[in-house]
């Protein structure tokens, strides 16, 4: 049987997407950065900030425009995990609607760049807000499932407490680094579970 897309479900291919698209596009900004940078020193929207990076800016700021986009169709995707349990259903509808929101929050990351100053803070900081509130709306919904794989939730909790901790304790680049990337990470996770899910359905 040859590829066919049509084989993967909506919330594990736009899952990929985003991973690939913020990876790809941030590596190559950091590329073309003309200066040192790390994640000890600096924030991830530093390499989409015109005044530092002339060039390479393009590439991040577009890579959080398409990444958000991307995040639309994940988060809609995620509708494969509701069941029966109408608490379940609430929980998960009302993390898909503030992860859809959540995209877009980071679509106007890459439109106002950094160097744009108030604007950027405003969609960052609503970005990361929001984003708290769908990490664990959405695992409590998915873990609600028993088909989910709790190890998965188990780290989605992980990932959001720690990073809650961090931002109230350590705050800084570092812990934007740990936020963005476990949650990448997260993202990861679901749509390989999801492909699962998927397959099950099938034998």
């Amino acid at each position: 049987m040859g590829f066919s897309i049509r084989n993967y479900p909506l919330v594990t291919i736009s899952g990929l997407l985003v991973i690939l698209l913020y990876c790809v596009f941030t590596m190559v900004s950091w590329a073309f950065y003309p200066a040192p940078f790390g994640p000890s020193n600096h924030y991830l929207s530093r390499l989409g900030n015109f005044n530092y990076s002339p060039f390479g800016a393009y590439f991040y700021n577009w890579g959080c425009i398409l990444t958000g986009l991307a995040l639309v169709p994940f988060f809609i995707g995620l509708k494969i995990w509701q069941i029966e349990n109408p608490i379940q259903r609430i929980i998960m509808v009302i993390g898909q609607v503030l992860g859809v929101a959540s995209g877009f929050g980071l679509l106007a990351i890459g439109v106002f760049s950094e160097d744009q100053g108030a604007p950027h803070m405003t969609a960052s900081s609503t970005f990361f807000t929001i984003i708290f509130f769908v990490l664990i709306l959405i695992t409590i919904a998915l873990m609600l499932n028993s088909r989910f794989n709790k190890i998965v939730g188990v780290y989605g909790f992980g990932i959001t407490l720690s990073s809650l901790a961090f931002a109230l304790t350590v705050g800084g680049p570092l812990t934007e680094w740990y936020t963005v990337f476990g949650a990448l990470l997260f993202v990861g996770l679901i749509a390989i579970d999801s492909m699962k899910l998927k397959n099950s359905h099938q034998l």
